[in-house]
């Protein structure tokens, strides 16, 4: 007779088989994209000019200690665009996904410390795609293999 836990390992098994690691941080990249992505348009009118309304925020509600306010609301908003943009190409996916996990502990340690449950869960998301990278299906991926390729051809 089959034990529970070898029916139970089994089943894991063929249904890790049905979604792939690539999907997965696909997903990651996406939906963490898709946060920051949106959060850097509210600050913004048209493409990428920065509201007096933002700077205001910047210069009370946020108060960063250390940093001009003129100076993190232009990084913040820079920020949230460019390394979301990235994310979602899957292009410097690893330094993308730790830029925005500072910004994620610098909101939580000086902006907004009660919001913990969700600054973890971003960094939830975020941190395997500092650790396992993009994954197959990101740019970075794709350059690697026309590297290594380019290497082993001469």
């Amino acid at each position: 007779m089959t034990s529970p836990l070898a029916i139970h390992d089994r089943f894991v098994r063929r249904v890790s088989a049905l979604v792939p690691d690539a999907f997965l941080l696909l997903v990651a990249r996406l939906g963490i994209a898709g946060v920051f992505f949106l959060s850097g348009r509210s600050k913004v009118d048209g493409i990428l000019h920065i509201t007096d309304g933002t700077y205001e925020l910047f210069r009370t509600e946020y108060a960063l200690p250390l940093i001009p306010p003129e100076i993190a609301a232009v990084a913040a908003t820079w920020s949230e665009h460019v390394f979301s943009i990235l994310l979602v190409l899957g292009l410097a996916t690893r330094f993308s996904a730790l830029a925005l996990l500072g910004m994620t502990l610098v909101i939580e340690i000086f902006v907004y410390p009660d919001a913990w449950p969700t600054h973890l869960s971003w960094a939830a998301i975020l941190l395997p795609l500092i650790f396992r990278g993009g994954g197959a299906w990101s740019l970075d991926a794709i350059m690697r293999r026309l590297r290594v390729a380019g290497e082993a051809r001469g």
